[in-house]
């Protein structure tokens, strides 16, 4: 267990929502490198890594992505203790399952809404999942053959499907600085360049 907080910046978790293909793991990478090429340390607690580690063996029933939510929350909130910037990915379908990790989280649940409407996810469609919904090779679906509620009041919102990848990551790193460096010694506060970004994004999909 940590036992001694980083200094110069301050935890908050990110919580990046949406549905399969809307972008959250891409914004969620660039936002890592982003803070790291600033100065600043973070943890990202993906949704499909985690059910390959400690959240394996967890169906997509409603209690068991309620259960997910609830272990990623949790580990969530030990590290924004230390004060370690965590960026979590996760789908997040039902309110009541956002509920659960603001009930863990307080006031350090900041909650992005990756808006990218159903059909523009299955036309991305990366990783087949929406093919193999369709054909009943996967069910509880999210958008499929399961509900995704849209969140009513999300801390902020990136229009993931008519804006870049890294435009979004700029937004949401200049939504969260004054967040990061509340009350502690600033490191670099370099504005993100989409340039760069750009470059992290491919390197990414390779």
């Amino acid at each position: 267990m940590i036992t001694t907080k980083l200094s110069g910046q301050k935890g908050i978790v990110v919580w990046l929502l949406g549905l399969s293909g809307a972008g959250k793991s891409t914004i969620a990478q660039l936002l890592e490198q982003h803070l790291t090429l600033n100065g600043y340390f973070s943890i990202r607690l993906d949704g499909d890594a985690l059910r390959e580690t400690v959240n394996k063996g967890l169906g997509f029933s409603d209690d068991e992505r309620a259960e997910n939510i609830r272990r990623t929350a949790e580990m969530a909130s030990l590290l924004c203790a230390n004060n370690v910037i965590t960026i979590c990915s996760l789908i997040t379908p039902l309110n009541r399952h956002r509920d659960i990790a603001r009930n863990i989280l307080g006031d350090n649940y900041h909650e992005v809404f990756v808006d990218c409407p159903l059909e523009v996810c299955v036309g991305r469609d990366v990783k087949g999942l929406y093919q193999q919904a369709f054909k009943k090779e996967i069910r509880n679906f999210t958008g499929i053959g399961s509900s995704f509620e849209a969140p009513a009041q999300p801390w902020l919102t990136l229009q993931a499907h008519n804006t870049t990848a890294q435009e979004c990551t700029a937004k949401l790193y200049n939504a969260i600085l004054p967040l990061i460096t509340a009350e502690v010694a600033q490191p670099g506060t370099q504005s993100p360049d989409l340039a760069e970004m750009a470059y992290y994004t491919e390197t990414a999909r390779r």
